[in-house]
């Protein structure tokens, strides 16, 4: 053990001293660091402070000194020596030693001989630490003066020349890197793209079936440009090839009178006309406004004509062709193109007899406005028969690109000039056929309303009036503008007697614009009145019907085609009469008359807007004067006679 405690201290460079124990129990010892470097605490001061209870280490004096080990052994013998063996001084003796005198001595003996060693352990101590301070480096603190100068003098170059090496290495990398792209992008060539081929027998099914896809997906979106420069018009809208309906906003340089909204059903085409609108149509309102529609008869030649009826016809209820593969055909298969809604086949082939615009179908367009169409027409097609895209020439509108928008399909409205929303026709049930049979004498009890008129009862005639209509004096007083004649007024008086007009100027006949006539004036002009037995026109037709509103035909023959909104009332629409007179009952739920239509001879919708009021008895028409007897001719005399 001794053997051992020598061995600590030569390598620590102090002397560890006996822990106190009880009497006749074999000393302990303190656990040191056996590393070679030196603790923390003996590289602060230049000698090495020893630790309280060591061999070499005594009780502090008051000074603050601590007494060595041969001066503590010696002052313990002597204390020994004094006390006469008396056990309490022995026990208070520091330095461990007994309280016997033998045991005292042998115990000063150790300690002189722990002295010698501890101070050559003290001078190996101080060379240690002189050699660590001449190596640290000047800014380090004595703590870490001992361990940081082995880092800095080697862990740094090798770190430094590893990072230097990789950095090296990835710039190498991107140097070559760069240089094979620049050599592949100068050395590479596109693939040839694949020639032009017959279709296969695929293809040619699809082909054949695109409109027959068409008509099974109802309708989609469209953007179409037509013609070049100062010519080129550009429609926005939808088509529904289920109703054979389009809707769409016309713009363009070569838009011209039609530029606006325009709404085209089979061969009805009303447009609603805006001169201030930008030439860059855009997508139009789903709801469309309820105002300043007209019926409108495109020019004969106008290049649009056969651009709308195109786009109709791209609709039927049987494949084309069965195959559209025959070498006569000229069909071909020209290319493939990657779009977002995937693949399409580039396919050039004539457009079908069926889709040749069909120039008889616009509302006074003659049939040899509309000549063939070019056989170099392409279509893009998808996998299921869908056509994406289609570019042709047609004569009188140029080179015309269609473009579809599969997935956009919204439900379109028809305008009350085309009919409104089509319904589902049905049977009245039994209280719709009591308010219809009670309407005539609930329009008694109303006595009159005032009417406004919206008839598009030709292409070159759009009427716009207002007035009053009494059901008890069956008497009716309306101002009638037509909107190709804004500066004239028509006063229409009907009674039972007949019908009178008088043509006036429209500052005479109440003034306001042709879209929105005000009512006639009271009382009626005293001349200027032409008087004629009731006519057949769609006009007087409608008035008629108004008056006797009562007689809507023998029970059971009317159906209710929908559910509607009239000044802000839930309505059914029921539609009674012959087919070539249909009239439309607008009936709320308390059985008031809120409208009255007529489908005119140009295929579009009159109508009369009724509001319950009480209205003027104006005076009876002037009744037609008597015809004269023709009286006979005087016989010429003859010559010579006297």
């Amino acid at each position: 053990m001794r053997t051992r405690v020598v061995a600590l201290e030569a390598q620590t460079g102090r002397r560890e001293r006996p822990c106190s124990s009880p009497r006749r129990l074999p000393a302990r010892f303190i656990s040191v660091d056996t590393s070679p470097t030196p603790a923390p605490d003996t590289a602060r001061t230049a000698m090495p402070r020893p630790e309280a209870g060591s061999p070499g280490s005594g009780p502090a004096n008051g000074s603050g000194r601590h007494r060595t080990g041969s001066t503590g052994g010696a002052t313990a013998a002597g204390r020994t020596n004094d006390t006469k063996n008396t056990s309490k001084a022995g026990r208070a003796n520091d330095t461990g030693g007994r309280s016997t005198a033998g045991r005292s001595a042998g115990g000063a003996r150790r300690a002189t001989a722990g002295g010698k060693i501890g101070d050559t352990r003290r001078a190996a101590a101080e060379r240690s630490l002189t050699e660590n301070r001449e190596t640290s480096r000047p800014g380090d603190t004595p703590d870490t003066a001992d361990t940081t100068g082995a880092v800095d003098t080697t862990a740094p170059p090798s770190a430094g020349r590893r990072r230097r090496t990789v950095l090296l290495l990835l710039g190498l990398t991107a140097v070559t890197s760069a240089t094979a792209l620049v050599l592949g992008l100068l050395s590479w060539a596109p693939d040839p793209p694949e020639p032009a081929r017959p279709l296969t027998l695929t293809e040619g099914e699809r082909l054949a079936a695109v409109r027959v896809t068409n008509l099974r997906d109802l309708r989609a979106g469209v953007r179409v440009t037509a013609g070049t420069g100062a010519a080129r018009i550009e429609l926005v809208g939808w088509v529904d090839w289920s109703r054979s309906l389009l809707y769409l906003d016309v713009g363009g340089p070569g838009a011209g009178a039609e530029r606006g909204l325009l709404q085209k059903s089979g061969p009805v085409l009303v447009i609603r006309p805006d001169p201030a609108a930008v030439p860059t149509p855009a997508a139009p309102p789903l709801m469309p406004p309820t105002d300043r529609w007209r019926l409108h008869r495109l020019a004969p030649g106008a290049h649009l004509a056969p651009v709308l009826d195109l786009l109709l016809d791209l609709a039927a209820d049987r494949p084309d062709t069965p195959t559209r593969t025959a070498p006569s055909d000229g069909a071909r298969w020209i290319a493939r193109e990657a779009v977002p809604a995937g693949p399409l086949d580039v396919i050039q082939a004539p457009l079908p007899t069926g889709a040749a615009p069909a120039a008889g179908t616009a509302i006074g367009t003659p049939s040899a406005a509309t000549p063939a169409p070019d056989r170099q027409t392409r279509y893009w097609l998808d996998q299921d028969a869908r056509l994406h895209k289609l570019v042709t020439l047609l004569p009188g509108a140029g080179p015309v690109t269609m473009i579809f928008n599969r997935a956009d399909r919204p439900t379109l409205r028809p305008v009350d000039a085309l009919g409104g929303r089509p319904g589902l026709p049905r049977a009245l049930t039994d209280a719709e056929q009591r308010r219809l049979d009670r309407l005539p004498a609930r329009l008694r009890a109303h006595g009159g309303a005032t009417v406004t008129l919206t008839a598009p009862v030709g292409t070159d005639t759009n009427l716009r009036g207002a007035g009053w209509l009494s059901w008890t004096a069956r008497t009716a007083y309306l101002a009638v503008a037509d909107l190709g004649v804004p500066d004239r007024r028509t006063l229409l008086r009907r009674d039972a007697a007949g019908l009178a007009r008088a043509d006036l100027r429209a500052a005479d006949a109440g003034g306001g614009t042709a879209e929105a006539p005000v009512r006639p004036p009271l009382p009626p002009p005293a001349g200027g009145w032409r008087v004629s037995r009731p006519a057949r026109d769609d006009l007087s037709v409608l008035v008629d019907a108004a008056i006797a509103a009562g007689s809507v035909g023998q029970r059971g023959a009317a159906v209710r085609v929908r559910e509607d909104v009239a000044a802000g009332r839930t309505v059914d629409v029921i539609e009674s009469g012959p087919a070539d007179a249909r009239l439309r009952y607008w009936l709320d739920r308390d059985g008031s008359l809120r409208r009255l239509e007529l489908q005119t001879d140009a295929g579009a919708w009159a109508h009369l807007d009724l509001q319950p009021a009480v209205v003027p008895r104006p005076a009876a028409n002037p009744r037609p004067a008597a015809p004269r007897p023709s009286t006979p001719r005087s016989p010429s005399p003859r010559s010579g006679a006297r």
